[in-house]
């Protein structure tokens, strides 16, 4: 993947929305009005070291201006929602596209005017958060495993377990945020992501909480894994393949592993809030990253996953066949996807996740 300045995502972190920045106008440069975008840190190709700047392409192709923001998790993105930000097109992920669409937060899609959704592989039609297929297109899919740095590690990585060895000190990085982070620690007692056993949920974020009392917690992190393990900062991380292997490009001495446990597979997906604005000029913006050309190019520059079928037999060999991008039947058999939860075990993981972060 190819960064986003630290500190834009900074002042976005502060400032979710920041379609000001880009002005909420249009000049005679973008006739054909504007769309508010929302999506995840370093997850578009943006014209660094020679890669097709994705935005700048769609403005000159059509005109419409894109005021394109980040945010660092789903439930910030949520958060944002709720409040009131006015987003055209944003890119959650399918256990908060599910969340979404139950709170009536969507707005259907016309497909007739992204006719480039017909390249989706079946396999990611009528998923369980949207059975109709009637809110979502998905973007990009992938799992979450555990990077390590094989220079400071003097073992194979394969389980959860290594995240809480207190051998590990100061050199584990974890996820920041509640479902992942606490999902780990679920799958590593042998839980579901899904449970709704009030129970396990606290043992899962107690097991945290020792992590943090024995020292071995060197931060909880988003983008910021990217410095500190390419730097060498960290001995391992929990996060997500596709950044792996971009990682992997600037330090070969990192390696990636879905832990024997099990893991996340995971999909995010393109969709529309309710009273967007811009409903016509963010379907025309869905379509244009559904098409191959730029489908090719954003894998190509952030590492994770297409779920186009033009894209996947358009992409080198080399890159289809990486396990960690496109892993075997055996270990996404391992895999769950989070699924969303009532909302008594929402409030409650909100609660344990303030317990575990004081």
């Amino acid at each position: 993947m190819k960064k986003i300045l630290s500190l834009i995502l900074a002042v976005l972190m502060v400032c979710p929305l920041l379609t000001a920045c880009g002005g909420s106008g249009t000049s005679s440069q973008y006739p054909n009005g504007e769309v508010n975008v929302l999506n995840w840190g370093e997850y578009i190709s943006d014209g660094q070291d020679g890669t097709l700047d994705v935005i700048e392409q769609f403005q000159q192709e059509t005109g419409i201006k894109v005021n394109y923001n980040v945010c660092p998790d789903n439930e910030t993105l949520y958060a944002n929602l709720q409040q009131g930000d006015s987003y055209d097109v944003i890119i959650p992920s399918d256990y908060m596209i599910s969340r979404l669409i139950d709170e009536g937060m969507l707005t259907p899609l016309n497909f007739d005017n992204i006719p480039n959704a017909s390249d989706v592989d079946p396999k990611f039609l009528n998923p369980a958060y949207d059975p109709d297929n009637a809110y979502s297109v998905p973007y990009m899919w992938g799992t979450v495993g555990i990077i390590y740095n094989t220079t400071m590690v003097d073992e194979a990585i394969t389980s959860w377990d290594s995240l809480f060895d207190k051998k590990y000190a100061g050199q584990v990085l974890m996820i920041n945020n509640s479902r992942d982070a606490i999902g780990v620690a679920l799958k590593d007692l042998g839980y579901s992501y899904n449970t709704t056993n009030q129970a396990q949920i606290t043992e899962a974020v107690n097991l945290l909480i020792q992590q943090k009392q024995n020292g071995i917690v060197q931060a909880y992190v988003m983008d910021e894994i990217f410095d500190k393990l390419e730097g060498g900062e960290a001995a391992m991380g929990v996060y997500y393949a596709g950044d792996y292997l971009t990682m992997y490009e600037n330090n070969q001495d990192l390696a990636f592993v879905v832990p024997s446990e099990g893991s996340n597979i995971f999909t995010d997906a393109m969709c529309i809030p309710a009273g967007a604005a811009n409903q016509a000029n963010a379907e025309k913006f869905i379509n244009f990253m559904c098409s191959k050309d730029v489908g090719v190019a954003n894998c190509e520059a952030i590492g994770y996953s297409s779920p186009l079928m033009s894209v996947v037999e358009a992409l080198d060999p080399a890159i289809t066949a990486d396990p960690v991008a496109y892993p075997s039947d055996e270990v996404l058999a391992s895999c769950e996807a989070f699924l969303n939860l009532p909302e008594d075990i929402l409030k409650f993981y909100d609660s344990e996740w303030l317990r575990l972060k004081a």
